[in-house]
């Protein structure tokens, strides 16, 4: 960015920190791009609220913990596809609209979520079962890695003056997605017998989130395209080859990004494997690690929105440094006092909650703002997958693997301590290459 694009972002933020709230239809546009989310991301991370029953019925095996480490690898697999579905859905998004990826990707991740409720165990199919989950994984992942860049790039483009409070909004509704996951993980524990669960109890997640992906499908269908990115479009400035672009003229933003969201991802990827984590490795009730995942959930989503609100008025930079600095110093006691039992284990999740909404209200918005709109969605979806693909699809295998190479749970704790360490090694030189947002609005012709 030049320095006048600089200046003139400059003189934006000043602007922006006095513009009225949210209009009601922008409200109601970042609403249902948000609750799109909400139902994709239930049906992506309910895999890992029954990974255990999963494993027992897709990966048999003598030793559960060996079920378990593979039935995460399955997980991890549906991160792997997501920067292909963020290539090919961002390639879409930039070039002809990021509505009409918000719209298709909803539907095809319903029908897989459904399609793993459906499908027969490996007792009934013999491999031909397990085959059939990673191909529904693989499409859950690609599917879901244009869905969240392309909702990110939606509402930033929808209320520039306010993206950091609207991608927060994003990630409050998709954290109310993964609570309703462990919600509905919760019933089914209080609800049914172990022996029930491992039958037949598991797959009513997936038969729900199947249910909720069509009911998104539907209300998604009144969305308008985005401002910005229909003014782009129409004066001709949209780009015809965006991954070319981006990697031609912002590698180094995307370097950033991939590294300013790696605290998020590890912090995600670990927190969605707790409830088959902690009974595992350290001997908790499964009714014990989910209330404390489900009260850990609401504490980060309360305090994330109030961060993403905050973000648009403090310096962001502050932020991210201050999260992943508190990240990476507690990440080792929050395990040794769970293994310990020193702290109770809901105490111990709201504590995370807080320094996890520190980090994860404030990095999405940081990540938008390093690209201008012609690329954002690709830009976006490019750092986004990547990061989450490596980091947070492989955090619930490593640290399981971890901790039964060492004996001890706790060698969890450096796995979130690498992530947090990136992340805080991006924001260290995040601001020689964000105010894209801003800079934009000041610029007639969207570079």
């Amino acid at each position: 960015m030049s320095k006048q694009q600089q200046g003139t972002a400059t003189a934006a933020v000043g602007e922006g920190a006095t513009v009225a709230a949210l209009s009601a239809s922008a409200w109601r546009l970042i609403l249902l791009a948000s609750l799109g989310g909400a139902l994709e991301f239930y049906d992506f991370v309910v895999y890992s609220q029954f990974a255990q029953y999963i494993g027992a019925a897709f990966f048999p095996s003598e030793d559960p913990l060996v079920s378990l480490i593979i039935s995460f690898g399955a997980f991890a697999l549906g991160y792997l596809a997501r920067p292909l579905g963020g290539v090919f859905f961002s390639h879409i998004g930039d070039r002809f609209g990021r509505r009409k990826v918000l719209v298709s990707t909803v539907l095809l991740m319903s029908a897989a979520t459904a399609g793993i409720g459906l499908l027969p165990t490996y007792a009934d199919w013999g491999l031909l079962a397990p085959v059939c989950l990673l191909l529904l994984r693989l499409l859950q992942g690609f599917c879901l890695g244009g869905e969240l860049p392309g909702a990110i790039a939606y509402v930033v483009e929808t209320a520039p003056r306010r993206f950091g409070f609207s991608v927060g909004i994003i990630f409050f509704c998709v954290n109310l997605g993964i609570a309703l996951a462990a919600f509905l993980n919760w019933i089914v524990h209080e609800t049914l017998v172990a022996e029930q669960i491992a039958d037949w109890g598991w797959r009513i997640g997936f038969l729900a989130g199947g249910a909720f992906g069509i009911v998104s499908f539907f209300l998604r269908l009144s969305l308008e395209e985005s401002r910005e990115f229909a003014r782009i479009r129409a004066i001709g400035r949209a780009s015809a080859l965006p991954v070319a672009e981006l990697f031609r003229s912002y590698p180094a933003a995307t370097l950033v990004g991939v590294g300013v969201l790696a605290v998020t991802a590890g912090f995600n990827g670990l927190l969605f494997a707790m409830p088959a984590y902690l009974p595992q490795t350290m001997g908790y009730q499964p009714l014990e690690a989910i209330r404390a995942q489900l009260l850990g959930l609401g504490v980060l989503s309360v305090c994330l929105l109030w961060v993403a609100w905050l973000s648009d008025r403090w310096p962001r930079r502050t932020l991210v440094l201050l999260g992943s600095s508190l990240m990476l110093l507690l990440a080792y006691p929050f395990f040794l006092a769970a293994e310990s039992r020193s702290i109770s284990l809901p105490l111990l999740f709201a504590l995370v909650g807080l320094v996890a909404g520190l980090c994860n209200g404030t990095v999405i918005g940081v990540c938008a703002d390093l690209f201008p709109t012609h690329i954002r969605f690709t830009g976006v979806a490019m750092s986004f997958n990547l990061s989450f693909s490596l980091l947070s699809g492989l955090a619930p295998v490593l640290s399981t693997w971890l901790a039964r190479q060492t004996g001890e749970p706790t060698s969890a704790a450096f796995y979130m301590i690498g992530c947090a360490a990136l992340s805080l090694a991006a924001g260290l030189v995040m601001q020689r290459y964000d105010g894209r947002i801003l800079a934009d609005l000041a610029v007639p012709d969207g570079r």
